[in-house]
């Protein structure tokens, strides 16, 4: 079932929410189209697991992984929008630490990273426009 977020709040919430439930080893795929919140909740969940809600969290649009160190171990923040092959992913070392947290987008890019999945979160922009409707899959 959909849950609507109607704000920045919400979304932030929502981070703090899923922070809360990841343990090391999990792999959190972020589904959506361009403008659908998919980098707006990686940083509410990178703030919330480093305890900084003023942190810095860029999008990793170009770098493709920023990592992150917090108390529950790395965190590894990937956008996959850019890759050119599937083959790509295994350079970046998303799957090589099981102690790591990663939160992908556009995991589409890449089946592999699909499958390893412990969790999807579908984000949507509902008609009208006015919040973001968000569905967790484990």
């Amino acid at each position: 079932m959909a849950r609507l977020l109607a704000d920045d709040d919400a979304t932030a919430a929502l981070g703090a929410e899923l922070a809360a439930t990841l343990q090391p080893g999990d792999l959190v795929v972020l589904e959506g189209d361009l403008g659908a919140g998919k980098t707006a909740l990686a940083r509410a969940i990178i703030r919330s697991l480093t305890g900084d809600q003023r942190m810095d969290v860029p999008s990793p649009t170009f770098a493709l992984v920023q990592p992150y160190d917090t108390p529950k171990g790395p965190v590894l923040h990937a956008d996959l929008y850019r890759l050119g092959d599937p083959r790509e992913v295994d350079e970046l070392g998303l799957l090589d630490n099981p102690d790591a947290i990663v939160l992908v987008e556009w995991a589409e890019r890449s089946p592999e990273i699909v499958a390893a999945a412990t969790l999807t979160v579908a984000l949507s922009i509902p008609p009208g426009g006015d919040g973001r409707l968000v569905t967790l899959t484990r």
